[in-house]
């Protein structure tokens, strides 16, 4: 059986491309842009192939001979449903048995500006001939990484949250979990809601933060608006501070709160705790 990851230079597809070599895929096609940015997945025993999700005729080359395919949201944003069209059909032409989708929780009735290109992407799959399953992804716990240094020397971690809770996991649980839908048989037509085992609110994390770096941190919550400005303020684009600042206020309200069990029963365990990824990210 051979399984394809797309955007497998990316942090996510190259954990995934990894994931699979370790539960014992008997061939892996890494597909990337650009080939240079995996030679280390090639030295693991992954074959790459060169495409781009705007390129049908490269997509179908990338294709060929795949049984099964994880669809790696592109980054791309605004164009990323067409793009993942473009896959889909792809996988349709290339008698693909199985596809399996990035998402993000609670798609049907998420508000976030970040679910928008998901819903639109779910709406192709479910009139698509392709056998798929969707795997709507929780909150990494590396969302938190960009700011992490900055929460550790100032002593405050700045949010948008209020007291709502969010089930987060380490990217590599999500990536594992994938590996176990795309090696395993059962998982056409299903729909996985996948969140961590921590339900934490912004000020819970304050102290994660604080016992994996070993000084105090403290939550100070801010209005949207506000959040957004001062992210701005930091260096980050008006558009992606918009769109953080309204995930906060979208986990105020517990839509990335997921109680549903998906993840670790595809994991078979617990997952990864938020102090161990920024205890490593800490150093």
């Amino acid at each position: 059986m051979t399984v394809a990851v797309t955007g497998a230079s990316g942090q996510l597809g190259r954990l995934a491309v990894q994931a699979l070599l370790r539960e014992g895929a008997t061939s892996v096609v890494a597909i990337v842009r650009d080939p240079q940015k995996v030679a280390d997945l090639a030295e693991l025993g992954a074959e790459v192939r060169q495409a781009s999700y705007d390129d049908a005729d490269s997509l179908d080359r990338a294709l060929a001979g795949v049984d099964r395919v994880l669809l790696v949201s592109g980054n791309e944003f605004g164009a990323r449903v067409a793009q993942h069209t473009n896959v889909i059909r792809a996988a349709e032409r290339a008698g693909v048995q199985l596809l399996a989708y990035i998402s993000i929780p609670r798609a049907t009735e998420n508000p976030l500006i970040l679910a928008q290109e998901h819903i639109g992407t779910e709406a192709v799959l479910a009139a698509a001939t392709v056998p798929h399953v969707i795997l709507r992804n929780g909150w990494y716990w590396e969302n938190y990484l960009g700011g992490l240094a900055h929460a550790v020397e100032s002593g405050v971690l700045h949010g948008a949250a209020g007291e709502g809770r969010v089930a987060g996991a380490a990217r590599a649980d999500y990536a594992a979990a994938a590996a176990k839908v795309l090696t395993t048989d059962g998982h056409a037509g299903q729909v996985y809601e996948l969140g961590g085992d921590e339900h934490l609110t912004y000020a819970e994390l304050a102290q994660v933060i604080s016992a994996a770096a070993g000084k105090p941190v403290r939550y100070e919550n801010l209005a949207e608006a506000d959040y957004a400005a001062a992210l701005e303020q930091a260096g980050l684009p008006a558009a992606y501070a918009k769109t953080l600042a309204d995930a906060d206020a979208g986990i105020a309200t517990g839509i990335l709160d997921v109680h549903s069990g998906d993840l670790q029963k595809l994991l078979g365990r617990a997952s990864t705790p938020a102090v161990e990824v920024f205890r490593a990210a800490l150093g």
